[in-house]
């Protein structure tokens, strides 16, 4: 089935992409996308990375790439969409972490090891539930060092840019384990999206903390972004509130102490 290119994004009086300000309505239009495709999922669209259909097949090109094949450690993102990743990568022995919701607990990641988990349980794995439940919870010094990322979006572009939901949280994972020394600076970043998802390459702003990707796939393409977006080199505290970080010990212990402090 052939899908509509996304509508017209504004741009700025540059010629680039559109301004941090518009992410809202941006992501408003990606959400419209995927209903008008007809690829929506339960739990619907708004408000979340949404759930589409041919999720399975991303997937499947994605383990197809040879980033893919190379990893034995996975940290992915807990959404529905990817919930087809994570039961590949358990199904093909690969460690796969998962963080906590909003990073608040001293053991802010979830271990999946199939082999401590039984082959029955793999596919209860992959779910949210059911890590929580099978799911070893480690420190950030327990992560062993992630060969590939796996994260969700809302939308992305062709260059490697990615439009989240607006919580922050998956760039502010990507930061802490760099900043743990758990992942390096270098790893490759990657998703998986409906057709409708993937924009045009100049569709999208880029903030400093947003993190980019290096390989998109869909059900019916497969996207080398060749790193032309520059990647987050640590934490932006000035992103985070005091509230913030105190809910987050994991995250309150690398906070930069004041002169004199």
């Amino acid at each position: 089935m052939s899908v509509k290119p996304p509508p017209a994004v504004a741009v700025s009086e540059d010629g680039g992409p559109p301004p941090a300000a518009a992410k809202p309505a941006l992501r408003a239009r990606a959400w419209q996308g995927i209903r008008a495709a007809g690829a929506a999922r339960f739990p619907g669209v708004e408000g979340r990375i949404p759930n589409f259909v041919g999720a399975e097949a991303a997937a499947a090109r994605l383990a197809a790439t040879p980033v893919w094949q190379a990893a034995r450690v996975l940290k992915c993102n807990p959404d529905s969409p990817q919930r087809p990743v994570r039961h590949q990568a358990l199904k093909d022995g690969k460690i796969v972490y998962l963080a906590v919701p909003k990073l608040r607990s001293e053991r802010p990641f979830l271990r999946l090891d199939p082999a401590v988990l039984g082959p029955g349980q793999l596919w209860a794995a992959s779910s949210v539930k059911g890590a929580t439940a099978l799911g070893e919870p480690v420190t950030v010094e327990e992560v062993e060092p992630i060969d590939l990322v796996v994260t969700g979006c809302v939308a992305c572009g062709r260059r490697g840019a990615r439009l989240g939901k607006g919580g922050g949280y998956s760039d502010l994972e990507f930061a802490l384990l760099r900043a743990a020394a758990r992942l390096h600076p270098e790893v490759p970043v990657v998703t998986t999206v409906h057709d409708s998802q993937l924009w045009p390459a100049d569709s999208l702003p880029m903030a400093a903390h947003d993190v980019p990707f290096d390989w998109i796939a869909t059900a019916t393409e497969l996207v080398e972004t060749r790193r032309r977006l520059p990647r987050p080199r640590g934490i932006h505290w000035d992103r985070l509130s005091p509230e913030q970080i105190a809910q987050m010990p994991c995250v309150a212990r690398l906070q930069p102490r004041p002169p004199g402090g």
